[in-house]
């Protein structure tokens, strides 16, 4: 519904209630006396006297109602002068492209050639107005049953005109603006037909032409490497590569490339029927059947209620504004937010994909060897004094949230994905398969979620205190009364529970590790333990390794314990492989701290002040890395550096070269009683007390 202060009618529309709001202005949803359904952006009050922003939201309707192509959102109506300025646009109902791709995965190549075409045909037709829209992207572009539509004119100008603004910033997306837009040059018709190149990637296989963690480094490319066509199909490659050509003039026109797509006439289906065509419709019935509730409501009213819970549902579900240009709003359902459709516990998305940070090269000019890199985001001041390490999961990191619960964050930006707030942090978070995050509450309960949603799945009443380790299986928890309990992961069913020998009880504390049927906890006095995955009865153990907890780490079948000294066992039987006890005067006195198996080969552990590489076979040393201690978090491989915390000296996190030791660069942390590192998607995640980091690789 509208709110206080929101005009009632705007031109011919009666405005039915509030869809979104942006820094210039809101939209709504409106309807004209024929019964004609609209997107109505408005200026908002306070801004109409500002000469720059009303002469761009004009310019922008201006933009907008100077194409008239089928293939764009068409602009109903606008008021440009005097009063509030609106502009009325067609209302589209359905995905945006990187929405359609990232719910449904990459198109088919049919379906790739026809949105080539479609798009294509639509860019000749605002070329013949002598406009360049200038940010083709995927978020700029709703399928709908009609077909793909360009949407928002926010920066569209005539041809030849500057892409440089009066504030000199680019306003272009990283990764689709060509490279004479990057430059700042003036551009052309062909800076269109290169984003469309990159939209087209993008559709085809999933993945940017052009990616990157920081926004220069991108730009970059785009000026000098080549495009990334990996996932896109051989047939597909001499369509989509010309587009992208670096030198405008080798570039084919729109009419060109329509030419050349010849989508099949099947091709249209990807619209017209299956997921997303579904989805349309769903959406559409939806815009119809709010549009109907005529007639004056009053609070409280049942047609008040109902038209407030079809808006929320608007909002919440995946309201999609043109930003800043107004040219349309296209609806995209979130399936969670439809409560009357019966929710399968025990199915799941598949794991969501990880988004690759662009790699650091110092050769590239990305980074200076001894320096300090510059964070891809953070600090998020978020995390929980009491949380344990960050875990991240494909495209979110979750952590304990500070004002309770765990909340997931995206690793791509550190923008808060989601968050559930009965949850206690302190009773650990697992990844299940990268699909789902186990956790457990208060009560003892195990519940599930889906990792890049938070919506819930399963639980299981299991008496949990915290979680210790997960296999395909099974998730291990220790109970309130100190007992060892498995749940099943395909039927939330208690497998089995089992207690723990006298010289163990009481003492394990997470995390384990699991492998080949056995499950390896630690004790809180340097103990460890393992036990059969089958039924929890103990296999082997090994006693007082250390004076304080160890953290044993598993690769293949082998199981390896730090302490006094770092062991190397078989995981079924516990058998010595082998044990390295320094004799050394420098070094004999040094504890060792948890070990990392990188691959089949390599070993990477902190010992005493020294971050160490080792062969897997035999323990031997490769090479030595000041600047750690034996009590740090794990060393971690990311890239090509092996990354650790010295807080003994230097207070800092450390990165030295993989092959050489060589140390590259440091980052200096603020003081904080808890460090923590993980990594993954070629990024290095820094848990510094409260806050949290996202460090680039190199």
């Amino acid at each position: 519904m509208n709110g206080t202060g929101d005009p009632l009618r705007l031109g011919p529309y009666r405005l039915l209630g509030v869809l979104g709001e942006g820094g210039m202005g809101k939209v709504y949803i409106g309807q004209d006396g024929a019964g004609t359904v609209a997107a109505v952006k408005v200026l908002r009050p306070e801004l109409t006297h500002e000469a720059n922003l009303a002469q761009r939201f004009v310019r922008e309707a201006q933009a907008a109602q100077a194409v008239t192509s089928k293939g764009v959102a068409g602009v109903l109506g606008a008021q440009t002068e005097g009063g509030r300025p609106w502009i009325a646009t067609e209302f589209l109902a359905g995905p945006t492209l990187d929405e359609a791709v990232e719910a449904y995965g990459p198109f088919d190549e049919p379906a790739v050639r026809a949105i080539a075409a479609s798009i294509a045909r639509t860019l000749a037709d605002i070329h013949a107005t002598g406009l360049i829209h200038r940010d083709l992207k995927p978020p700029n572009i709703v399928l709908t049953s009609d077909g793909p539509r360009v949407i928002d004119f926010g920066i569209a100008r005539p041809e030849h005109g500057l892409t440089l603004t009066t504030t000199g910033q680019v306003p272009v997306t990283p990764g689709y603006g060509a490279p004479e837009q990057v430059l700042g040059r003036r551009v052309a018709a062909p800076a269109d037909v290169f984003s469309l190149g990159a939209v087209l990637v993008y559709a085809a296989s999933g993945r940017r032409a052009f990616d990157g963690g920081h926004i220069a480094a991108l730009q970059y490319k785009v000026v000098h490497d080549e495009p990334d066509l990996a996932g896109v199909p051989e047939p597909l490659r001499p369509l989509i590569a010309p587009c992208l050509a670096k030198d405008p003039a080798a570039r084919p026109t729109p009419a060109q490339i329509a030419a050349a797509s010849a989508p099949p006439k099947s091709a249209e289906r990807a619209w017209r029927r299956g997921q997303v065509a579904d989805a349309i419709k769903e959406r559409e019935s939806g815009v119809h059947e709010l549009t109907t509730l005529t007639g004056p409501v009053t609070p409280g009213s049942e047609g008040a209620l109902t038209r407030r819970r079809m808006l929320t549902g608007l909002a919440a579900g995946g309201v999609v504004l043109a930003a800043g240009g107004g040219a349309a709003v296209a609806w995209w359902p979130r399936p969670q937010k439809q409560p009357t459709k019966k929710v399968d516990l025990f199915a799941f998305p598949p794991a969501a994909k990880t988004p690759d940070a662009h790699v650091l090269n110092a050769n590239d000019g990305d980074f200076i060897v001894g320096g300090s890199p510059k964070e891809l985001w953070g600090p998020v001041e978020a995390v929980a004094d009491d949380s344990p390490a960050p875990l991240p999961v494909r495209d979110v990191i979750v952590f304990g949230a500070w004002g309770g619960g765990i909340a997931a964050y995206n690793v791509v930006d550190g923008k808060r994905r989601w968050a559930v707030r009965d949850i206690k942090a302190t009773g650990r978070y697992l990844s299940l398969s990268d699909r789902l995050i186990a956790a457990v509450d208060a009560k003892g309960t195990l519940r599930t979620f889906i990792a890049s949603t938070g919506e819930p799945r399963w639980t299981a009443d299991a008496d949990a205190d915290c979680l210790l380790a997960a296999d395909d299986d099974s998730v291990y928890v220790l109970t309130k009364d100190r007992r060892l309990r498995a749940v099943g992961r395909s039927d939330a069913k208690i497998r089995w529970t089992a207690p723990l020998a006298g010289d163990f009880r009481g003492k394990v504390s997470p995390p384990g590790v699991t492998a080949h049927g056995r499950l390896v906890l630690a004790t809180e006095d340097g103990s460890v333990v393992a036990v059969d995955t089958a039924d929890g009865h103990q296999v082997w153990d090994l006693r007082k390794q250390w004076d304080a907890q160890v953290r044993p780490a598993v690769h293949g079948t082998t199981v390896y314990v730090n302490g006094k000294t770092l062991t190397a066992r078989r995981i079924s039987d516990g058998k010595e492989l082998w044990t390295v006890e320094e004799k050394d005067a420098w070094h004999k006195h040094e504890d060792w701290g948890p070990a990392t198996a990188y691959d089949d080969d390599t070993l990477y552990a902190t010992h005493g002040i020294w971050a160490r590489k080792m062969k897997c076979s035999d323990g031997s040393k490769i090479w030595d890395s000041r600047g750690t201690s034996a009590l740090a978090p794990p060393v971690l491989v990311q890239g090509q550096g092996a990354w650790y915390i010295d807080e003994e000296i230097w207070n800092q996190v450390t990165a030295s070269d993989l092959a050489s030791g060589y140390v590259v660069w440091h980052y200096k942390l603020p003081g904080a009683d808890r460090r923590w590192l993980v990594a993954d998607g070629n990024r290095v995640f820094v848990m510094n007390g409260k806050e949290l980091y996202a460090l680039p690789v190199f």
